[in-house]
């Protein structure tokens, strides 16, 4: 019952109490006095007590608590809902207060994590500018470093010269190279950029991006192929040369965190109206630690390692926003010592066939 509680029955369960209380210390009162009927003025005397309690409650609670709460409530209801009518939406609403009760409650818990989520991207925020700072300033400084040495005499110096442009020139590929994976993000981000879904073998693709890194893997000593029993040919519905950047980087990555003589291996599953896509490796792996941020731009889970093998960081993240912007999923499965798999989802070309 308390439950359903309003302002209304709250002010007459309150009349009603003061007025049995004074009602049995008057009939004291009066038993004291000698009388034990009560008279007519006695009840005259109660009704007008308790029509005047009930109007005084009434006033009181109306300017001291209602208009306080509906203010408050206002406040909360309108940040949810459209003005129109809302004067009486809260009226209404206010009748019950276990309602209110229930919304402010929502509403605390709502801008609780509202709060938590902007902390989350504030924190985001400040280490994406100190990461692309360093990012962006480390190349630069060679640079300047470069042609500050050839133009204090440096130029002169045919042993000098030549290898300090090269080394200039290398620095300045880098900056590109961020910058342009940096524009790809932005209009991975953008809605209103339009995919080029096709339908196209995966299996083929995937053999292109085997021949793409072959020297790569070479120097690296690193065998890649395809998983043996996962290495059957799927048509799949995407963008070709978008997955083709997503395969590049999985695959360059684990080549890049490899052991000597390792292995990547491409498996592909068929998950009814989709299509598992998982590259292996048996390299270091990665510590759980890392995992929830591997995607974040501009991280690099060994930081030395990483920028010693080029980059720009950003591989992974716009691995992310192409899946993302396919609407499919990708998932990490690593353990420290013994490797890491990833894979991704696509969706299963309608004429495929399969």
């Amino acid at each position: 019952m308390a439950k359903n509680l309003t302002i209304r029955s709250l002010i007459l369960i309150l009349t009603f109490v003061f007025i049995a209380i004074f009602s049995i210390a008057l009939f004291a009162f009066q038993k004291l006095e000698g009388y034990v009927e009560p008279s007519i003025a006695w009840l005259i005397l109660i009704s007008l007590l308790g029509l005047s309690i009930y109007l005084f409650l009434q006033y009181a609670l109306n300017n001291f608590m209602y208009r306080r709460i509906k203010l408050i409530y206002k406040m909360i209801r309108s940040s949810k809902v459209s003005l129109k009518n809302e004067d009486l939406h809260v009226s209404k609403a206010l009748e019950n207060l276990s309602e209110v009760e229930s919304q402010v409650q929502d509403y605390v818990v709502k801008q609780q994590k509202e709060i938590e989520t902007l902390k989350e991207l504030e924190e985001y925020r400040k280490n994406f500018l100190g990461n692309i700072s360093h990012e962006l300033k480390t190349p630069i400084f060679s640079v300047q470093g470069y042609i500050h040495t050839l133009l204090d005499g440096g130029l002169n110096d045919d042993q000098v010269n030549r290898r300090f442009l090269q080394k200039a020139a290398s620095n300045i590929e880098r900056l590109e190279t961020v910058v342009n994976d940096l524009e790809i993000i932005a209009k991975l981000e953008d809605a209103t950029m339009q995919l080029d879904l096709q339908g196209f073998d995966i299996k083929e693709l995937s053999q292109e991006v085997i021949d793409q890194v072959e020297v790569q893997a070479r120097q690296s000593n690193i065998n890649v192929g395809f998983k043996s029993g996962a290495d059957r040919s799927f048509f799949v519905e995407a963008d070709r040369e978008y997955i083709r950047t997503v395969l590049i980087n999985l695959v360059v990555n684990s080549i890049k965190y490899g052991r000597e003589n390792g292995i990547t291996g491409i498996g592909f599953y068929d998950m009814e109206n989709y299509i598992l896509v998982e590259v292996a490796d048996n390299g270091i792996g990665i510590e759980n630690k890392h995992l929830r941020h591997l995607f974040d731009r501009f991280y690099r889970v060994d930081k030395s390692r990483s920028r010693q093998g080029g980059g720009s960081g950003l591989g992974l993240s716009i691995v992310k926003h192409i899946l993302e912007a396919h609407g499919q999923t990708i998932n990490v499965r690593s353990t420290p010592g013994l490797g890491t798999t990833i894979g991704f989802t696509l969706k299963k070309a309608r004429n495929s066939g399969i």
